[in-house]
C-alpha cells in the first residue's frame, strides 16, 4: 500500500531537480523515498506487498553504521564490532505508457553484499560482490502506472571483510530510460594515444545495443568551459565504432592543473538524436621507469599518496557527494597527489571528485583471490564472478584521467594472477597492472606493502621493473595524546630504521584506560610525536622515498582513521577503530597532517606540538616542542622570550624544528620566515578549566542530486577564550526544522556510544562534531548545543558551568528564552531542579543532572559525572609496570634451534626474516624472555602453519625446563600463507625465562614466532 506522504518517481518525463536528459536518454535520481526493514521474508519481493510500516529513508544507507558498536558484533574486531544481517528495501515509482516502448535500466553504484532484485515480483538476479556497480534491464517487467522494486541485501555470513564494511544500498541508484537503439552501458572508451603540445589525438570506441539501419554516430569534444572544439560523424554499420579526432593545443590534466574535457557521443537517425552520453576525460601522459620511477606529463613525480577505505569517516559507508568531496579535499589540502582505494573499487562519485580536484588513483578491485576473511567475497563468489566484476570495474573507470594504474589484489597470492592481468589488458591496454604485494612476479609494476618500510629492504632491493610502495608507512597516532618514548606495535623488528626516545625518561602519564584494565599492552593511545609505528616513522619514510630514485612513492596507511581492525593494533574492545590516519574519523587533523603539509605544500604554514596545558606536570620538566613548517626558518617564543631560531631540515629527524622547553604556564609562539620576512605565525596558551563551548559551522553545498550537508564543530574553551585540550564533557544536541542528523563523531577510539541514535557525544581531547543533512526543500533549521562543563577529574577546579547555545543553520532563528534547571544530589531536575544562573561547585564523585527548556518546552535532558576517577586516567611512571615484558613477539628463526629445526623463508606472510621448519625431522626451539616485573601468569601463543589433515605434529612445551603441556597443531589450510595460533597460560619468574617447544617423534609444523601477552 502506498503511503500518503510518499513521493512517486515518474519516468518518461523530465523533472529538472532529479533528472539529467541528453537527447532521448533520461537519467533519474532514484535515491529518495525507499522503505526499509531489517528482517527477512521472501514475501517482501511481491509487487503488492504492504510495506507501509517500514522505515522510510533515502539512499545512501548503511544499516550497520546506524545500529552501531555491539560487544559480540557480527563483523568482529575487523569490523569494529558492528553487525551484519539481512535487510530489504522497497520503492514504488510511476511509469508512463509511452515509456513501455523504450529500454529502462535500474543502476546500482554499490550494494553490500549479495544483493537480489525484483521488479513487480519478477526476479532479476543476484550480485555477490559488495563493491561493484551493476544494473538490470527491467523493461519487460514494467507496466503503465505504479511499479515496485524490491532489493534483498544479505550479510548473514560474517565477517565478510577484514575491516568494517557497510550493510545495505550504500551508494546512489538511478533509473536510465533510453531508446531501443542506444549506447551500451559503459559503452564509450576514450583513448589519447598521441599527445603533443600542439595537438592530441582522441580515439573513441563506442559499443551499441540494438542497432538498426540509417544510424549515425556523432562525437564532439568540448572544453572545460563547454565550448565545442571538434566534431565528427560516421555511419553505424556494426555493434562497435572507432572514431578519431584531433584537438589542438591540449591542456594537460595533473594534480596541480586538473583540466577536464567532455566527449559528447550521439546516435542520430534522420537528424534526430536517439541517444546521447557525455563522458568526462583528460589529456595526460604516464610513464614508468625502473631506474627513476613514475613520470606524469614528462615530469618525474613522486607519488605522495594515502590508502583509504571507503568506510573511513563519520558516515560509515553511506557517503553523499558533498560529504565525500569534503573528505577528499581535506586529504588534498594535506598535500597528497594520489590515493589508493583499499582494497576495492568505490562508487563512481569517488573518481569524479578525484578527476575534478586532482588526485591520481591507484584503482584496486580485490582484497584477495581466495578466502582471507572467514566469509568474504574471495570465499563466497570470486571463482564464479571475478571476470564479470573485473569487466564492470575496468569498463566503468577507464575514462577517468585520475585512474593511472590498475591494482588487482592486496597481500594475496595464487596461480590466477597471470590470467587476471591478461583479462585486464584485454579491457584496457593503456594502463599498467600492479597489486599490493600480490604475485609481484606476474605484475607489470612491483607493489610492496609493509615490507617496503624496512632498512634492509631499502638497502638491498633491486628490481627489473618499476616499483611503488603500495602500503607504507604504518604509523599510529591519537589526536591530542603524546609520549616521548618510542612505541613499536610488535616491538622493534629486525631491519628497522632507528627511532630513539625523545627523552631519557617518559614525561607523559595519561591514558584513555587505566593500564590495570588493559587486555594487552596494545590498549594504550598512540603518541602524536611520530614515534609510534610498526617499522619506520613517517619522517624517515618520506626521506627514503624522496631520495631514492627508483622509489616511485608511497601510499601511507592511512589518510583517515577508520572503523574496524580494532584488535590488530589496539587490542580489541573497548577499542573499535583503527588510528593509523593523519585525520581522525571526525575529520580533525592530527599533528601528522601538518608534518605532511610542511613537506608537500607551498602555502606558508606553521604548527606547534604538543599543546601547552599540562596541569599535572612538574614545573621545569623538559618537554620536546616541535614545530612543523615549510618556511626557511622558525623563531620560537615562550612567554615573549625568544628561545632562538631553527631551520626545518631535509634529514628525517631534522624535518621538524625542535626546542627542549622547561615547562611553565604561559604562551608559546612560533614565527615562520621566508627570505628573512615573516610569512606565518601561530600561538598557543595554557588553558584553565573549561567553561564554554565554541561552535563553528561548515556548510557543504548540494550537488548531483544530494542535498547540502553541515558540520557543526564544538570545542571546550576556558573563560579567557583559550581551548582546553583535555575537554571530555558530553555535548547534547537538539535539532529543529529541516535537518536530519547523520552522526556525531569525536575521533575517540574507545567511545562506543551510538553515533546515530544518542542525543549526545562526549568531546575527545577537547573537540567533537555533529554531522547533518538538509531535508528536501529545506527552509528553516537550528541546532541547540548544551554541555555541563568542568574538569572531569576536578583536579584544576571543582567549578562547573552549564552552557547552552542555539545555532541558526538555515534561515533566521528567533531569539530563544532558555531556562536551565540542575541538581547535584541525584534528584530529577524537572521536579527538584535549581535554576542555573552562574557557575557552581561540586564535590568528588558527583553527578550533575540538568534540563534545558526553550520557551517553556523541555528540549534536552543532560547529566555529567565529576570525580577523581572520572575521565582520562592520570598516572605516573609506574602505572604501566604490570605490562613490562608483556606484549612481546619473538621470531622463531632467532631462537636457539636444535636437531632438525632450521630457519627458512620459503613461504609467505611470515613475520620477521623467516620461520622454523622441521622437514619430517625432530628438534626443538628455545626462546628466552626477560620478565622485568614480578613473577606471575602470562599468556603465550605460537604462530604456526601446516596442511596435514591426518597429522597434528604434537610438540611439548617446557617453561624453565618444567613441562607445561603438549600442543596439538590442527591443520591451518595450507603450507604457504595460512598461519594459525595455539595458546596457553604459563608462569614466568622474575628475570630470565626459557620457553622450549620440542617435537615428540612426529616432527613439527612451521613455527613463525612466539607472542607473550
Amino acid at each position: 500500500m502506498l503511503k500518503l506522504n510518499q513521493k512517486i518517481v515518474t519516468i518518461g518525463c523530465f523533472f529538472a531537480f532529479i533528472s539529467a536528459v541528453y537527447g532521448q536518454r533520461i537519467e533519474t535520481n532514484f535515491n529518495n523515498n525507499w522503505n526499509f526493514v531489517l528482517e527477512d521474508n521472501l514475501s517482501f519481493s511481491r509487487g503488492n506487498f504492504d510495506d507501509s510500516k517500514w522505515q522510510t529513508l533515502n539512499i545512501p544507507h548503511d544499516w550497520s553504521f546506524e545500529k552501531g558498536v555491539r560487544d559480540g558484533g557480527d563483523q568482529g574486531q575487523g569490523g569494529g564490532y558492528h553487525d551484519g544481517g539481512i535487510g530489504w528495501y522497497r520503492k514504488q515509482f510511476n511509469v508512463k505508457k509511452e515509456s513501455l516502448f523504450k529500454t529502462t535500466y535500474v543502476n546500482f553504484d554499490g550494494v553490500y553484499m549479495n544483493s537480489e532484485v525484483w521488479v513487480n515480483g519478477h526476479y532479476l538476479g543476484k550480485r555477490p560482490y559488495g563493491y561493484i556497480s551493476f544494473r538490470y534491464d527491467i523493461s519487460k517487467h514494467l507496466k503503465a502506472g505504479i511499479n515496485t522494486i524490491a532489493v534483498r541485501v544479505d550479510n548473514s555470513l560474517e565477517p565478510s571483510a577484514r575491516w568494517y564494511h557497510p550493510c545495505g544500498i550504500y551508494a546512489p541508484v538511478s533509473l536510465i530510460e533510453v531508446n531501443k537503439s542506444h549506447i551500451a552501458p559503459n559503452g564509450v572508451f576514450i583513448r589519447t594515444p598521441e599527445i603533443e603540445p600542439s595537438q592530441a589525438t582522441v580515439q573513441v570506441n563506442v559499443d551499441y545495443v540494438n542497432i538498426s539501419e540509417n544510424l549515425e554516430c556523432k562525437v564532439s569534444v568540448l572544453s572545460s568551459e563547454g565550448t565545442v572544439l571538434k566534431t565528427t560523424s560516421q555511419n553505424i554499420n556494426e555493434t562497435k565504432s572507432t572514431i578519431s579526432l584531433q584537438i589542438e593545443n591540449p591542456i594537460l590534466w595533473s594534480p596541480e592543473t586538473p583540466v577536464l574535457y567532455k566527449l559528447r557521443t550521439q546516435i542520430i537517425k534522420n537528424k534526430q538524436v536517439l541517444d546521447e552520453v557525455e563522458t568526462i576525460f583528460g589529456f595526460r601522459t604516464v610513464a614508468w621507469k625502473t631506474e627513476t620511477g613514475f613520470w606524469l606529463n614528462g615530469e618525474n613525480v613522486k607519488l605522495k599518496g594515502v590508502c583509504e577505505h571507503w568506510e573511513g569517516g563519520p558516515v560509515g559507508g553511506a557517503w553523499t557527494k558533498p560529504m565525500l568531496r569534503w573528505k577528499l579535499q581535506l586529504l588534498k589540502d594535506m598535500g597528497i597527489n594520489a590515493i589508493r582505494p583499499s582494497h576495492n573499487p568505490t562508487p563512481p562519485i569517488f573518481y569524479d571528485i578525484c578527476d575534478e580536484i586532482g588526485l591520481l588513483v591507484m584503482d584496486e578491485i580485490f582484497d584477495g583471490w581466495h578466502k582471507k576473511a572467514p566469509e568474504d567475497y574471495g570465499k563466497q563468489a570470486f571463482d564464479v564472478w571475478w571476470q564479470r566484476d573485473m569487466q564492470e570495474w575496468i569498463t566503468r573507470d577507464r575514462n577517468h584521467p585520475s585512474v593511472f594504474i590498475w591494482s588487482l589484489g592486496n597481500e594475496t597470492h595464487g596461480d590466477i594472477a597471470p590470467e587476471l592481468v591478461k583479462f585486464g589488458k584485454s579491457l584496457d591496454s593503456t594502463r599498467l597492472f600492479s597489486s599490493g604485494a600480490g604475485n609481484p612476479e606476474d605484475m607489470e609494476i612491483t607493489g610492496i606493502n609493509g615490507g617496503s618500510e624496512t632498512q634492509s629492504f631499502i638497502e638491498s632491493a633491486r628490481f627489473d621493473k618499476p616499483f611503488v610502495s603500495t602500503e607504507a608507512p604504518h604509523t599510529w597516532q591519537t589526536r591530542g595524546y603524546y609520549r616521548t618514548h618510542t612505541w613499536w606495535r610488535d616491538n622493534e623488528l629486525p631491519g628497522t630504521f632507528e627511532l630513539p626516545n625523545l627523552t631519557e625518561k617518559e614525561i607523559f602519564f595519561y591514558e584513555g584506560l587505566d593500564p590495570k584494565k588493559w587486555k594487552n599492552r596494545k590498549q594504550r593511545f598512540n603518541s602524536s610525536y611520530d614515534n609510534a609505528t610498526v617499522r619506520i616513522s613517517a619522517r624517515k619514510n618520506w626521506e627514503v622515498m624522496r631520495d631514492t630514485p627508483w622509489h616511485s612513492g608511497h601510499f601511507r596507511w592511512t589518510g583517515f582513521d577508520y572503523y574496524g581492525e580494532a584488535g590488530l593494533v589496539h587490542g580489541g574492545l573497548p577499542f573499535n577503530l583503527f588510528m593509523g590516519g593523519a585525520l581522525d574519523v571526525a575529520g580533525f587533523e592530527k599533528d601528522l597532517y601538518y608534518f605532511y603539509q610542511s613537506q608537500w605544500t607551498k602555502e606558508p604554514m606553521v604548527h606547534i606540538l604538543p599543546h601547552w596545558t599540562h596541569p599535572r606536570m612538574k614545573k621545569g620538566t623538559v618537554i620536546p616542542v616541535w614545530v612543523y613548517s615549510n618556511a626557511d626558518e622558525v623563531e620560537f617564543f615562550l612567554n615573549g622570550k625568544s628561545l632562538g631560531k631553527d631551520k626545518p631540515g631535509t634529514v628525517w629527524n631534522e624535518m621538524q624544528c625542535e626546542w627542549m622547553v622547561p615547562y611553565e604556564e604561559g604562551k608559546l609562539e612560533a614565527v615562520a620566515y621566508k627570505n628573512g620576512k615573516e610569512v606565518k605565525r601561530t600561538a598557543m596558551v595554557t588553558s584553565k578549566v573549561p567553561s564554554q563551548l565554541k561552535n563553528s559551522l561548515t556548510k557543504l553545498d548540494a550537488e548531483d542530486g544530494f542535498n547540502a550537508s553541515y558540520i557543526l564543530t564544538s570545542e571546550a574553551y576556558d573563560t579567557n577564550n583559550t581551548p582546553y585540550p583535555y575537554g571530555e564533557s558530553r555535548v547534547y544536541y537538539a535539532i529543529t526544522g529541516d535537518l536530519e542528523k547523520v552522526s556525531m563523531e569525536n575521533g575517540n577510539p574507545i567511545d562506543s556510544i551510538s553515533r546515530t541514535k544518542s542525543d549526545f557525544r562526549a568531546l575527545f581531547f577537547g573537540k567533537g562534531r555533529l554531522f547533518l543533512r538538509e531535508k528536501d526543500n529545506a527552509k528553516k533549521a537550528s541546532v541547540i548545543t548544551a554541555s555541563i562543563l568542568g574538569d572531569k577529574a576536578l583536579f584544576l577546579s571543582n567549578e562547573i558551568t552549564i552552557d547552552v547555545k542555539e545555532i541558526a543553520m538555515i534561515g533566521k532563528t528567533l531569539k530563544s528564552n532558555f531556562e536551565i534547571l540542575y541538581t547535584t544530589n541525584g534528584a530529577d531536575p524537572l521536579n527538584e531542579g535549581v535554576i542555573y544562573t552562574k557557575p557552581f561547585e561540586v564535590k568528588d564523585n558527583i553527578t550533575v543532572k540538568a534540563i534545558v527548556k526553550q520557551n517553556g518546552k523541555l528540549v534536552l535532558t543532560m547529566e555529567e559525572t565529576f570525580g577523581s576517577n572520572e575521565g582520562l586516567f592520570w598516572g605516573d611512571e609506574h602505572s604501566a609496570d604490570t605490562w613490562k615484558g608483556r606484549g612481546v613477539n619473538i621470531s622463531a628463526e632467532e631462537a636457539i634451534l636444535t636437531g632438525g629445526a632450521q630457519a627458512s623463508n620459503d613461504a609467505q606472510h611470515f613475520k620477521g626474516t623467516g620461520f622454523v621448519k622441521f622437514d619430517n625431522k625432530e628438534g626443538s626451539i628455545t626462546f628466552y624472555q626477560e620478565n622485568d616485573g614480578e613473577a606471575g601468569d602470562f599468556s603465550i601463543r605460537f604462530r604456526y602453519m601446516h596442511n596435514d589433515r591426518v597429522k597434528q605434529y604434537p610438540m611439548k612445551l617446557f617453561v624453565n625446563d618444567t613441562y607445561v603441556k603438549t600442543f596439538e597443531f590442527k591443520a591451518t589450510g595450507g603450507w604457504i600463507q595460512n598461519w594459525g595460533f595455539v595458546n596457553t597460560i604459563v608462569v614466568f619468574k622474575s628475570g630470565a625465562n626459557s620457553i622450549r617447544l620440542e617435537t615428540t617423534g612426529e616432527s613439527g609444523p612451521f613455527i613463525d614466532e612466539m607472542f607473550v601477552d
